[in-house]
């Protein structure tokens, strides 16, 4: 299954709710997410910066991935939120190898 990097910010609000009542809310909507759409949890991390937390997400499809975010986004946690494909190092370099036959075709707007 493909892997999915998941990484969000929470509102204010719902940082203030979260230290209230502190707990790995990471671990626990992140992996019921995934299972809800037939995937798994790769992992979840908290982290600072321009997010607060970032999952990794083995799930079906891009559908699949689509259907968590646009979830968890509706809930109104989240200031942001950004989705990254992640490609195995095989697939980097097939995409490599691809890049030449567009090259061939490509043209730039001048």
């Amino acid at each position: 299954m493909p892997l999915y990097m998941y990484q969000a910010a929470y509102t204010a609000e719902s940082l203030a709710a979260q230290l209230k009542k502190p707990e790995n809310r990471v671990e626990a909507v992140g992996r019921a997410a995934c299972e809800a759409v037939g995937g798994k949890l790769v992992g979840g991390w908290y982290c600072f910066g321009d997010y607060d937390l970032a999952i990794v997400a083995d799930v079906p499809n891009n559908e699949s991935m689509a259907a968590i975010a646009l979830a968890i986004a509706a809930g109104g946690a989240l200031k942001s939120a950004k989705t990254t494909v992640l490609m195995t190092g095989a697939e980097a370099v097939a995409g490599m190898k691809k890049a030449d036959a567009v090259a061939k075709v490509y043209k730039p707007a001048r």
